[in-house]
């Protein structure tokens, strides 16, 4: 199997043809190949491009626990950047549709930097979901292990949980990521992020990630966290997110429809083993 590898400020996503499989995915497959150890190592497969009846390009993403994702922000920007590689598009703006909905993306700057209209993020407790009465899911409480965390949801074609804190740390993601992301209220699971707001332009995020863990950026966390933040009257409408991987530039319209920008790094290409695909690993 080929893949190219690449990564959006260190969250990384290999980059697979859909001719590679002759079926549907096999969970199996895909976590062997994504896992840290005994794979090529990566927190996503995207694999595409498809045909589209209603975009350009068709995806499907693919987290390491072999869930299909809504939406990545970070692995539409790598597959606009292979796309770029492949010669399929040039610097003029084109769609993708994802499980998600369809995006429009145009690649910058010789395919080292990546803008993603998004689409519009939503509150609604129907739409992300989260379960209770329909309400917009504002500065709610949450009680993990006796702590109370304060917390707004939002979807942008996939689930968020934004936590305002006051040090956004590792140890707290890692350590409330994984509850927060199972937890009763969020039926279909959720994205983590531990947000501390910086001034009217800037925030700081900590992420963990649905089906993925522990990641060093995110592009559709960092959308709606800053969703979260101009929403909350905390922050203006053009907000640089801050993560340890890096900064991704989000801007915000009046009807909260999100943009997204940031760069891509193209790693290595190569090809992976049938012995690897088919192992069984504890």
């Amino acid at each position: 199997m080929n893949f190219r590898k690449y990564h959006a400020l260190g969250n990384v996503y290999l980059v697979v043809s859909p001719d590679e499989f002759l079926d549907e995915p096999a969970a199996l497959t895909i976590k062997n190949i994504c896992h840290k150890h005994y794979g090529v190592a990566s927190d996503g497969l995207l694999i595409g491009p498809f045909e589209s009846s209603v975009a350009d390009f068709g995806l499907r993403i693919f987290n390491p626990d072999a869930s299909e994702a809504e939406k990545s922000g970070n692995g539409l920007r790598i597959f606009c950047r292979a796309l770029w590689d492949a010669g399929l598009v040039k610097d003029k703006p084109f769609s993708i549709e994802t499980k998600g909905g369809v995006v429009k993306a145009q690649v910058l700057e010789a395919g080292r930097r990546v803008n993603v209209e998004m689409g519009k993020v939503s509150f609604s407790s129907r739409d992300i979901p989260v379960w209770g009465e329909p309400r917009e899911v504002l500065l709610e409480s949450l009680n993990v292990m006796g702590l109370d965390h304060i917390y707004s949801a939002v979807t942008i074609g996939n689930p968020h949980c934004v936590i305002l804190t006051d040090s956004p740390t590792e140890t707290l993601a890692k350590e409330f990521g994984p509850l927060i992301e199972t937890h009763p209220n969020f039926p279909n699971r959720t994205n983590v992020q531990f947000m501390q707001v910086i001034d009217r332009q800037h925030i700081c995020i900590e992420i963990w990630e649905r089906g993925a863990g522990y990641t060093l950026a995110s592009g559709s966390s960092s959308c709606a966290a800053a969703a979260v933040a101009y929403k909350l009257g905390l922050c203006d409408a053009n907000i640089k997110v801050i993560m340890p991987g890096g900064q991704i530039d989000i801007d915000i319209s009046e009807d909260f429809r999100v943009s997204m920008s940031g760069g891509v790094t193209r790693v290595c290409h190569g090809e992976i083993d049938p012995e690897c695909l088919s192992q069984v690993f504890h």
